[in-house]
Order: C-alpha cells, then structure tokens, then sequence
C-alpha cells in the first residue's frame, strides 16, 4: 500500500500548492487576511505529503518492491543498500521528485523567515513559489509519476546505470538541485516586489541571503557535477562543455551577477530594473535547464530523459511563468526610475561591467548550446560545438571580467576616488606581475602566452581582495560577515584561475600500449605496467590492472585503474585511478586489450587540478558567510516595520 499512499500524497501536495498559490496571490489582492493566513498552514502541509511521497518511495527501493515501474526499471535486488537510496533520483520521475522535495524545503525556510517580512508581501512571495510547486507537481503526476505499479511484478530489477552506481550520486544531484530550485526564491521576491508596487531598496535586502545561499548550492553542485565526470568517466578532464554541464553553468553566471547587482540596489537603491531582469533570467535559465535535461532534444551522457511529451509541458510552463513576470516587469516598468547617480569610477560602475560581462558569457554559452538544435530545426545540416568554441569565446568576457574586478575592488561606493588608491593599485599588479611570472617560468620553465596573464590576474585578484579587510584590521575596525564571506569568495575565485591556468598550460596526456613488465614515462613519472588480474565487485567482475609509479627512481605510488562489467546491464565501465604527488594528479585509464597480454592504457599529469574544486569550495563557503551575515536579519525587521506601517496607506 505504500505506493498508493504515496501517489495519494502527491495529489493532496498539489492541491495544497494550488491553495498556497490561491491564498498567497489573491488573499493580498483583495485585502483578505484569513487567506493570508492560511498560506504558511497550506505550506507546511505541502511540504508534509511530499515528504510522504519521498519516504514511501525510499521505502520501495530499499524493500526492493518491484511491483513499482520506477523501481523495476532503476535498481536491483543485487544493487548495494546505499545505490538502492540513492537509486531514487538516479533518473527522470526520482530526480523530479526530488527536485519537488527541495522546493518544499526551501519553500518550509522562508515561510519561517517571512515572520520579519511584511505579510502582504510574504504571502505574494509563498504565493508565487505556491504556483512553481503546482506546475512541477501537475508535472509529475501527469507525465512522470514515480508511483506507476506494474502487473504482474517484475522479478528482479533491470539495475541502477552502472555509471550512477558511484557515492556522487549521493551528494551531487541534491546539492545542484538544492541551489537550482533556490533561484525560485530569488525569482518569487522579484515577482512579489513587482506585485507590490515597492520596488525600493527593501525588498533587494530580503532577497540577497536567499540568493547568495542559492549561489553558494549552485557553486558546490557544479564542483561535485565535474569532479565526478572527472574520475568516473575515464578521459580526465574536469569540464566538457556538456549541453548539461552548461545548463547549470548559465544560471550560476547569471546568479552571479544577480547577487552582485542585489548589493548595489540594497546599498544605493540603483540597478533595480536590471536586478528583476537578472532574478527572472536566472530562473528561466533554471527551468531551461531542466527542460534540457529531461526533453531528449539536445544529446548528453548526463540526460536524464528523451521523452518530446515531457519536454513540450516543462516549455510551456516555462513560458507561462517567465511571460508572466516579464509581463509585470513591463507593468512595473515607470516605477524603476533612479534619481541617485555615480562617478565612472565608482565600484557601482565596475559591478555593472562586470555584470554585463556574465551575461555576455552566458549568452555564449547559450548560442553554443542551443547551436546544434537551431542548425536542425532549420534544416542547415548537423552541428558540433565544443570547446573549439567556447574556450575562446568564454575568454574573450572573462579576461577583462577578471581584470575589472582586480580594479573594482579598490573603488569606493558613488565616488571611486580610484586616485587614492594609485599605489595599491600599482604594488599589488607590479607584484603580482612578478609572482605570475615567476611561477609560470621558474617553476614549469615554460607556457603558453595567456599563462602569465591568467597567473598574474589571479593573484591581483587575491592581493587586491585582502586589501580593505588588512586595512580594517589595522584600523581597529569590525569585519562585518558580508565582508569577509566577499573576500574569501574572491579568493576562490583567484584560486581558481591560478587552478585552471596551471592546468590548462601544463597537463602532460599520452596513451601507451604496455605489456607486463613494460615501462612508459609521462610527464617526468615512470610507469611500469604489472599486468591485469580479474576482480569480483559486490555487483560486476572487473579487469584490474597493477602500475608503479615512480619519479627519479623513488616509488610515488601503484595505482590500480579498472574495467568493470556489471552484471545485469552487462555494460563496461572504466574506473580511473587516481593519486595526488607534488600538486599534480597522477591519472590512468585502462584501455583495451590488444592481445598478448598487452593493454592500452591513458595517462594524465595534471598539476593543480584539484585546486580547482577546493576554489569552488571557498567560493561556496564565502557565499554562505555572507549569506548567514546578521544584519540582514536585523535589517529585515526593521524594513519590515516600516512596510507594514505603510500598507494601510498602500
């Protein structure tokens, strides 16, 4: 009975939704405070069932019921404990339930944190996420039910994707959704200021937490998302310009950019226009993505679905919430003027170009994503678009991007009186000149020509961060939160191009067919192949092969990559083995058999690499500082009492 309870569940969540929506959208219209009220009751309740929906379907996993369709076809009573959980969003109907359970969450979060918030505008902003939790909930039920039982049923499973069966799965979709479905948030305050009428400073301030922790999720996801692509699949890179890989990467560059442009309306009560614009891209941008991911009209390995059905119903809900809201922005429009102003210097002038640098990226990366599907529907023949495109076009906005922000940084608010700051500015370039320099040819002694300039930017990027809190700290002054979570996600930020300007300039890659006994060396290691033994895992039987790696006649390590075949799919997977010595990754990849007991096998020295992930990681906890910072929420309070004491004026 368990799956009927949760089918049953799911259909009360959706018509809790429609009543959040109802309540929250029509009780402020029409000035009715019990409906008001009732929006936080239908909210929890909401939250409730899916809870209960997500729980019975744990359940059939774990209990391996396979009467359930999505079940039969997604595990395996052969399937470890922890796969069969995490099994539950390893394709299409799991994964949207759980993208509906975090929306839940998030929607759970802020109707406690609207007990600050005015109630007009709290019940327009639950309102709002009332009527993104229906669509995606009359999605489900109508197209992609979890619940479907088959009769009879199966006797055992068809098995979890043997590339699914791996711990990322555990933390990499939940994260990347959780940060996905928290732009909604951003998305529903836009809306519910425009609804409002009160587009001034106050609703950027409650909206900035909300969105910096969306950002901060987003960040992690997309990590974990190319670090699991990076070890798993086997050729080593840490991003592909994957149609879904820049399905995610859209929304985070937007994101950025909304979260910046938050802090200039919060501040200086500027950009307000454009901060909507960017709330309701970063949003569309979200659901893009998913209809990406789960209509089949672009091809990917990490596509959860190829069903047209479901792709034509996430596009027109797409096209009925962004409609919408740009409908109001234009209704809204005459309110969005700014009489306040600043200098071409001032940082609120470098926050702008930077920001219309992230757009510009992200609109790169869409022409070059949607490329091969606008070349088809126009008939103009088959179209590949990879990294031959979007490297240097995505260099072509990040360079000055990253060059500004090492400037922007120094300038102060409405006046930059950058002139002031000509010496900092001049020490912290001239050394990171010399630091860049030097790394790029005192260390690796080579280099392409951007590798001194991607060097030299980075650590402008992090001198010039630590700049304004060394001064506060010299002065005797406090370090806000906010403050200090901007610095260490500036940091990330010049870690991360030191990180990828190292990899990029001085990988070492070479593929090598070896017998036993046999050497190669790559990258100034040596390997020396062992040979290859049978291995039983839990669920495949694998080729295993032996290496040791030496550097200089010392052992650095043996490394024993795999080639798996699982037993019920029978299809072969390749498990990469991995070592850290001196920064550098040390990968291997076992290949084919050639016969006489020689192997192909690829080998990778990648210096630095794994920084790039731990950047993603400082960035993500410099968001969550910032987001977590204190004065939002005293701020909020008396933002809040200020609203509601205009709203019988209003």
């Amino acid at each position: 009975m368990l799956p009927e309870l949760g089918h049953f569940a799911l259909i009360l969540a959706l018509l809790l939704a429609a009543l959040q929506a109802l309540f929250g959208l029509a009780g402020p219209a029409l000035g009715r405070e019990r409906w008001m009220a009732a929006v936080t009751p239908a909210v929890a309740g909401q939250a409730v069932m899916v809870a209960t929906a997500f729980a019975c379907l744990v359940s059939a996993f774990v209990g391996n019921d396979f009467s359930v369709a999505y079940v039969a076809e997604n595990s395996n009573s052969a399937l470890p404990l922890f796969y069969r959980v995490t099994a539950l969003w390893g394709a299409h109907e799991g994964s949207l339930l759980l993208w509906i359970a975090l929306l839940a969450s998030w929607t759970v979060a802020v109707a406690i944190g609207a007990a600050r918030l005015p109630p007009r505008f709290a019940a327009r902003v639950l309102g709002v996420l009332g009527l993104v939790s229906f669509g995606f909930l009359l999605f489900t039920l109508a197209t992609s039910n979890p619940f479907l039982s088959i009769d009879p049923p199966a006797p055992d499973g068809r098995d979890l994707n043997p590339i699914l069966q791996d711990p990322g799965l555990a933390v990499h979709p939940p994260i990347l959704y959780t940060g996905y479905v928290g732009f909604a948030v951003a998305f529903a305050f836009a809306c519910a200021a425009m609804l409002e009428g009160r587009l001034d400073q106050h609703w950027a301030r409650w909206t900035r937490p909300w969105t910096t922790a969306a950002w901060a999720f987003l960040t992690c996801g997309i990590a974990l998302g190319s670090f699991w692509a990076y070890y798993e699949l086997g050729w080593g890179g840490y991003w592909f310009w994957d149609p879904v890989e820049n399905a995610s990467f859209m929304p985070w560059l937007v994101g950025t950019a909304l979260v910046h442009s938050l802090a200039v309306t919060d501040k200086r009560g500027l950009f307000k226009s454009w901060t909507l614009l960017l709330a309701i891209l970063a949003f569309s941008l979200s659901m893009l993505g998913t209809f990406l991911v789960r209509s089949g009209v672009l091809v990917s390995v990490h596509s959860f679905a190829a069903d047209p059905t479901r792709g034509v119903f996430i596009l027109a809900f797409l096209i009925i919430m962004i409609g919408g809201a740009l409908t109001l922005y234009a209704w809204r429009a005459p309110l969005l003027k700014s009489s306040a102003g600043f200098e071409l210097g001032a940082r609120e002038s470098f926050l702008l170009f930077n920001n219309v640098l992230l757009v510009i990226a992200a609109a790169t990366v869409f022409a070059g994503t949607l490329a091969p599907l606008i070349s088809d529907a126009l008939r103009l023949g088959t179209v590949s678009v990879g990294p031959p495109y979007f490297n240097p076009t995505f260099m072509l906005s990040m360079l000055p991007l990253l060059a500004l922000l090492s400037v922007g940084i120094h300038a102060n608010w409405k006046r930059g009186r950058l002139k002031d700051r000509q010496r900092t500015l001049l020490y912290t370039l001239v050394g990171a000149a010399v630091l860049g320099c030097g790394v790029a040819f005192g260390i690796w002694s080579h280099g392409a020509l951007l590798t001194p300039v991607g060097m030299t930017l980075a650590i402008w990027i992090a001198l010039s961060s630590l700049v304004d809190p060394f001064d506060r700290w010299r002065r005797g002054l406090s370090l806000p939160r906010a403050v200090i979570g901007m610095t260490v996600a500036h940091l990330g930020v010049a870690l991360a191009v030191l990180a990828l300007t190292t990899v990029q300039s001085f990988t070492s890659e070479q593929d090598v067919a070896l017998a036993p006994g046999a050497s190669a060396t790559v990258g100034g290691y040596d390997f020396r192949f062992e040979g290859v033994k049978p291995v039983e895992g839990p669920n495949y039987d694998a080729q295993g092969a032996t290496l040791v790696v030496s550097r200089h006649g010392a052992r650095v390590a043996v490394l024993k990559p795999e080639k798996r075949q699982y037993w019920v799919q029978r299809q072969v997977i390749s498990e990469t083995a991995i070592r850290m010595s001196r920064g550098s990754n040390i990968l291997v990849a076992l290949g084919e058999d050639l016969g006489g007991g020689r192997w192909s096998l690829r080998i990778q020295i990648r210096p630095l690499v794994s920084l790039i992930w731990l950047a993603a990681l400082v960035m993500a906890i410099g968001g969550a500082l910032a987001a977590s910072d204190r004065r939002y929420r005293t701020q909020q309070v008396a933002a809040a009492a200020g609203a509601a004491a205009a709203e019988p004026a209003a």
